[in-house]
């Protein structure tokens, strides 16, 4: 394991990309967190492994808005879609440690990519290993490894985050993209970015009682709106004209000798 922890890193120049924010882990909280710091314009990249536990799923029952369920797969391949939307890149890659220099904090795949940022967000269930060598982050054993954080989701490590079951939230993937989303807003209001609401308004909402448009706020007229509703129906029915081409995904212990 490569261990970069507070030292200088002569070879950040050559990191495979720089963007503000990298996510570990391309679940429901790590896409969540993801979409909101995109659409804010911070550069954001989702480094996925592909193991969601969300995969494993036969039929999400319990995640608001779907009253008949949803398949869990096609819920993660919409949220990729909208990170994708928002401006996030997303790359197949297994990270294989974090380490933080001079400049920032330095994430290591294990094929030998290497990226810069400025904010990390950890959001991969249980998994810790690529964090033990932070100093700094605490990683709690309760039979499964947690990383300690406050109520937002911050660790003891400026940049880093955690986000979601590996922040020791209940092991609910509604749960898990609405931590998702706040430790998003928490480095939005870290990096000391003007927010107030990611809301689209109708036209004058803000405007005709004589405010200022607020920072990630848009007001539309009603042929936008009407124009966006038409293409999220289009979208949603093309999504679920068909069963989700792939196979569920089991356990690991039930697989084919």
């Amino acid at each position: 394991m490569t261990d970069d922890t507070q030292q200088p890193d002569p070879d950040a120049s050559t990191a495979r990309d720089a963007p503000d924010v990298v996510v570990v882990g391309g679940g429901v909280a790590g896409l969540s967190a993801a979409v909101f710091t995109a659409r804010h314009g911070l550069e954001t990249t989702v480094l996925d492994s592909g193991e969601s536990i969300l995969r494993r799923n036969a039929h999400l029952e319990n995640f608001p808005g779907f009253p008949a369920g949803v398949n869990g797969r096609h819920l993660l391949d919409l949220l990729g879609e909208q990170a994708a939307e928002a401006g996030c890149e997303q790359v197949t890659a297994t990270v294989a440690s974090v380490g933080t220099t001079d400049g920032g904090l330095v994430v290591h795949t294990d094929t030998g990519d290497r990226y810069r940022a400025a904010y990390v967000v950890a959001a991969t269930k249980n998994a810790v290993g690529y964090l033990e060598d932070v100093d700094g982050v605490g990683i709690i054993d309760r039979g499964k490894a947690f990383v300690d954080t406050d109520e937002r989701g911050r660790t003891g490590v400026d940049g880093l985050y955690a986000a979601g079951r590996l922040a020791e939230k209940p092991h609910q993937a509604a749960v898990c993209a609405g931590h998702g989303a706040e430790v998003g807003v928490t480095i939005l209001e870290d990096d000391d970015r003007p927010f107030y609401h990611d809301w689209v308004t109708p036209e004058g909402y803000f405007t005709d009682r004589g405010r200022d448009l607020p920072p990630g706020c848009e007001e539309v007229d009603e042929a936008e709106r009407a124009d966006r509703e038409a293409r999220s129906l289009d979208v949603m029915r093309e999504r679920f004209a068909e069963p989700h081409p792939d196979d569920q995904v089991t356990h690991p212990s039930l697989g084919e000798d």
